[in-house]
């Protein structure tokens, strides 16, 4: 994508908003314009396309870059392909058949799909929290040989899900697309009618959203998906044959469509508010263990807050949508290439924007973290920091391992957060890593809610 740079003139295209919209400030508008420009040239992705929700209203939408080689100047309709995050409309469809008495999420899929190993013992249920030990058929970040030949979902089923299990059903958690590909095989058997067109008539329309089968998002007025092998130059990707994703992946919409589905789950509209709730309640497995997925959709603390969320990957495009409930947010943001992490920049930037405390706050953290982390190294650590358990744990002996075994290492090269700030316990879990030549430490912090709350738990650990 590098070798595309020439075209990150980075032409955009703004949709038209609410009049009573709270739409994002001149600067804040500026702060997306900036983190997405600087996304796409530093992985060399050609184009982005999004949508915020702020207040449970879609307040920013817009495109970037270049879609296709006929298509030079992004525009905010076009569609592109969401893969995976299409799940979670297969598990709607599920649901709202369970709501009309046509099915029970607890019966076996034996009962609907015949032939499929453990058929007898996975329950759709089971399929849609990719519980039910079916081999996945695409874990691959390619394009394996087969998907250049058009298959049908019973051709799915036939070559994979007719292997033995990976394991009993309910046993592990392993993703599986396989799976969502016989829960839509379902939806059709018992609904009599294509899963597109049943979700067309149930979801789409009664929400204003215009998805169409990924199989015909391609040709003139698409965006293309691109490749790269390593930093190698970036090329038009080739399309997978037809039926590949299907149930697991099949739709191609806008992210203002994408957002006005996050809008029904924010407001709890169109599917009974049982169904939101049971689609976002984690999964348990035998043993009792708790997952952290639930019917198409997995959970996440983000920056402090409980963040409802999925990504997807098609043959040429990565996305991802994360919707804060409780906030009344979401952020979605589809680009056409299936490398890099620009789409997880883009999130993350726009997230920060969105939640300026947060962000601030991990700032404050950080700095008083690594304010600890000298005194420690000097041994004068500063006990007005730390609340009275971990005044508790650092004992004059622990205080003496610490300073000896660290003040000979000197200063550190580097003292960085490693991932998302959680909460826990009614603290906020920070970890850090600190780099010195050929050694690296762990700091997990526990504090109290804040920038620079006092530290709970602050313990240095050797890391590999």
């Amino acid at each position: 994508m590098i070798k595309l740079r020439a075209l990150f003139a980075l032409f955009l295209a703004i949709a038209a908003l609410p009049a009573h919209a709270q739409q994002f400030s001149a600067d804040e508008q500026a702060r997306i314009d900036r983190l997405v420009h600087d996304a796409l040239t530093s992985t060399g992705v050609p184009s982005a396309s999004i949508a915020v929700v702020r207040g449970g209203q879609i307040v920013f939408t817009r495109a970037y870059g270049t879609q296709s080689p006929t298509m030079p100047v992004a525009t905010p309709d076009a569609r592109y392909q969401i893969a995976s995050i299409s799940k979670q409309f297969t598990a709607a469809a599920i649901l709202l058949l369970r709501d009309r008495r046509r099915l029970s999420l607890d019966d076996t899929v034996s009962r609907y799909v015949p032939g499929i190993t453990g058929g007898d013992r996975i329950t759709i249920r089971q399929l849609l929290s990719h519980t039910s030990g079916l081999q996945d058929y695409w874990p691959q970040d390619f394009s394996p040989a087969a998907m250049a030949t058009p298959i049908t979902p019973q051709g799915i089923v036939d070559r994979w899900g007719k292997r033995p299990l990976d394991f009993e059903p309910g046993a592990q958690w392993q993703y599986s697309n396989t799976g969502y590909v016989v829960a839509g095989m379902i939806v059709e058997r018992v609904a009599r009618q294509p899963l597109l067109e049943f979700l067309q008539q149930n979801i789409f329309r009664p929400l204003g959203m215009h998805p169409i089968d990924q199989d015909l998002a391609q040709g003139p007025g698409f965006p293309a998906g691109y490749r790269r092998a390593a930093l190698g130059p970036v090329r038009v990707e080739t399309p997978p044959a037809r039926g590949w994703l299907f149930a697991a992946g099949e739709l191609s919409m806008t992210a203002a469509d994408l957002a006005r589905w996050d809008i029904a789950r924010i407001n709890r509209e169109l599917l009974p508010a049982r169904d939101w709730q049971e689609q976002e309640t984690a999964i348990r497995l035998n043993n009792g263990m708790a997952t952290n997925y639930g019917l198409g959709v997995q959970f996440a603390d983000i920056a402090g807050h409980h963040a409802v969320l999925h990504g997807g990957e098609a043959v040429g495009f990565l996305s991802t949508n994360i919707v804060f409930p409780e906030d009344r947010e979401a952020v979605v943001v589809l680009v056409n290439a299936w490398f890099g992490d620009a789409h997880e920049q883009i999130a993350r930037g726009i997230i920060d924007i969105l939640h300026p405390q947060g962000s601030a706050g991990d700032a404050a953290a950080l700095a008083t973290a690594r304010r600890v982390y000298d005194q420690l190294r000097a041994g004068t650590l500063d006990r007005s920091l730390l609340l009275e358990d971990a005044n508790h744990y650092f004992t004059d002996e622990v205080q003496h391992d610490y300073q000896s075994s660290l003040a000979p290492l000197g200063e550190p090269d580097s003292f960085v957060a490693t991932g998302p700030a959680r909460l826990r316990g009614g603290f906020v879990n920070r970890n850090y890593r600190v780099s010195y030549e050929g050694r690296q430490l762990t700091i997990v912090t526990y504090a109290e809610q804040g920038g620079a709350g006092r530290f709970e738990q602050y313990l240095v650990m050797p890391s590999g």
